[in-house]
């Protein structure tokens, strides 16, 4: 079953910190393009901004000062970056946080972002499933039944999990509303309603589409 209507770029960043703002850089970036309800290309790197590794940092995410120092430049990595996203839709879980950060890369380089929507998997998890304990990755994903197949806290690892979540969302949304395929723009509605209108918008929506 085709479930996504159009490409989404799940996109997660390692950083140095929690703000651009105060100078926190990328360390590691990952972006997967799911096409339909898999996964198709993948854009992974290690970054070097000329930026020092907290020890905390090193100790969550194992990655070091010398891998990130030997890696190569954001000169590189960010343009590289910003071609393999195009003008698909971005997703992340916590968007927000890694939108961010690659706005602020690209502005360093001169470089706009060509992105056409941004989803957050986090936000999209606590209205299509709401009740759940917790909507960090790690602790949604086991609720799912979907598993890391590598350490967490690295950018591909947490990139391929919320990819899977955001396939499992579309799948839900599929067979629960008999929709045959899940628009992006379907999915950046629901970010922005409360969580309590969702089932009825939803089911709105599926009868408008189906008759349609």
């Amino acid at each position: 079953m085709s479930i996504f209507e159009r490409p989404i770029v799940m996109l997660d960043f390692e950083t140095t910190g929690l703000s651009p703002a105060m100078g926190d850089r990328i360390t590691e970036v990952a972006a997967l393009r799911i096409e339909g309800g898999q996964v198709t290309d993948r854009y992974v790197s290690l970054v070097n901004c000329n930026a020092r590794i907290p020890s905390f940092i090193t100790q969550l995410t194992g990655i070091t000062q010398e891998m990130v120092d030997t890696a190569p430049p954001a000169r590189q990595v960010v343009p590289e970056l910003l071609d393999f996203i195009g003008g698909d839709t971005l997703s992340a879980h916590n968007a927000s946080f890694d939108e961010k950060f690659l706005l602020a890369e690209a502005e360093r380089l001169g470089h706009a972002c060509g992105h056409a929507n941004l989803v957050c998997s986090l936000k999209l998890s606590r209205r299509v499933f709401p009740g759940m304990p917790s909507y960090k990755l790690g602790t949604l994903s086991r609720q799912l039944g979907i598993a890391f197949r590598s350490a967490a806290h690295r950018a591909e690892a947490d990139a391929e999990v919320a990819a899977e979540v955001l396939i499992h969302i579309g799948r839900h949304l599929g067979s629960s509303y008999g929709l045959p395929q899940v628009a992006p723009e379907l999915l950046v509605s629901i970010n922005k309603l409360a969580a309590a209108k969702v089932p009825t918008w939803l089911g709105k929506y599926a009868a408008e589409k189906n008759t349609a």
